[in-house]
C-alpha cells in the first residue's frame, strides 16, 4: 500500500559544479539505532485532541520507542509560539491535529505559518481504500504530492478599491522544479510507474493520510486538510474517526526507522476496517473514538 512505501523523506541538496555526479533530491534514512525518539505533539483544535490522544494510546500500548513534547497551539493565536518551532527544529518530526483558521479579522493561518517557517514545501497525501469498506472505485492506491508554499498559498492580497480585492497567485521556477523533482524522485524510489501533473480534488470514502515535508522537517497529520477540525457534534459526542491520523502515525514510525511498529499499527487498523464491527458514524457506524482505539489496540500483534 501507499503508506508502506513512505519510509524516507526527501532532502534537497545544493547544486554542485558537476550536477551529473549528484542527484538534486535524495532520500537518506536516519540511523536505525533503535533509541527512543522525541516527537513534537500539537493536539490542535476541534477533534484534534481526540484523534491525537488516540495516537498516544496506541503508541503506549505498542511500547513504541517515541515520547512526546506536547504544546498547546490553537488557531486563534496570532503566531506559532517560538518554543514550538524550536521543538520541531530539534526533533525534526511533529504530529498534529487540525488548527482552526479564523475567517476575517486579519488573523493569518497558523498552518501556513508553520509551513513557511519550516519550509514544508511538499504535501504528501496517500489516498487508498481498504477491504471491508465499499467505495465507488476499488483498488485505489494514489499518492498526491502538492506544492505547499506558492500559488494560492502565497498570501499576496490587497484591496484595490473599496469592495474589490486582488489576490496574486505567484508561481516561481525554483519551487515548481523543486516539487517536480520531489515527485519524480518519490515515484522512482517507491517503484511507482506512472506520474501525472494535474489539479485534483479527492474525497468520498477513501482514507487520506500523510504529511507536510521539507528538506529538514516533517509534520504528520490527517491528509484531508491541515485545517480540518471536524464538526462540533463529533467533539461533543466523542465520535471523531481517528483512522487517518493513526495511519499517518504509522508513516511517522517508518520515517523514524521503526518499521516493525509501523507494520503492527497498520495491520491492526486494516483488520478493524475489514471486520466492520467497530465504525464511527462517518463510516456508517455508531461507535465512539475510544471504541475504535480499543479495537485497534486489541488487534495489535
Amino acid at each position: 500500500m501507499a503508506s508502506r512505501s513512505f519510509s524516507l523523506l526527501s532532502r534537497v541538496s545544493k547544486q554542485r559544479s558537476h550536477p551529473s555526479l549528484s542527484r538534486s533530491v535524495t532520500y537518506m534514512p536516519r540511523p536505525g539505532d533503535g533509541k527512543p525518539r522525541p516527537v513534537t505533539l500539537i493536539p490542535g483544535d476541534g477533534i484534534g485532541p481526540l484523534v491525537t490522544n488516540a495516537v498516544e494510546q496506541v503508541m503506549e500500548a505498542m511500547h513504541a520507542p517515541v515520547y512526546w513534547e506536547r504544546y498547546e497551539v490553537h488557531g486563534d493565536m496570532k503566531k506559532i509560539p517560538k518554543e514550538v518551532i524550536d521543538s520541531i527544529k530539534k526533533n525534526k518530526v511533529c504530529i498534529k491535529g487540525g488548527l482552526n483558521t479564523p475567517v476575517g479579522g486579519g488573523v493569518s493561518s497558523l498552518n501556513m505559518q508553520l509551513r513557511k517557517e519550516l519550509d514544508l514545501y511538499a504535501s504528501l497525501v496517500n489516498c487508498v481504500n481498504f477491504p471491508g469498506l465499499p467505495t465507488r472505485h476499488e483498488n485505489v492506491d494514489i499518492v498526491v504530492i502538492r506544492e505547499n508554499t506558492e500559488g494560492e498559498y502565497s498570501g499576496l492580497e490587497h484591496e484595490v478599491v473599496p469592495g474589490v480585492v486582488e489576490s496574486l497567485k505567484v508561481i516561481t521556477k525554483f519551487c515548481s522544479e523543486r516539487i517536480a523533482k520531489y515527485a519524480f524522485e518519490y515515484a522512482y524510489l517507491n517503484n511507482r510507474k506512472k506520474t501525472r501533473c494535474l489539479s485534483v480534488s479527492i474525497d468520498s470514502w477513501f482514507f487520506l493520510f500523510g504529511c507536510n515535508a521539507g528538506a529538514e522537517y516533517a509534520v504528520f497529520e490527517q491528509g484531508a486538510s491541515a485545517g480540518n477540525v471536524g464538526k462540533e457534534k463529533w467533539v461533543q459526542r466523542k465520535t471523531a474517526n481517528p483512522t487517518a491520523l493513526l495511519l499517518s502515525s504509522a508513516m511517522m514510525l517508518r520515517h523514524l526507522q521503526f518499521p516493525s511498529f509501523a507494520d503492527r499499527l497498520e495491520s491492526a487498523v486494516k483488520r478493524v476496517i475489514a471486520e466492520g464491527n467497530v465504525r464511527t458514524k462517518d463510516l456508517g457506524g455508531e461507535n465512539t473514538t475510544q471504541e475504535v482505539v480499543d479495537a485497534v489496540i486489541s488487534y495489535l500483534d
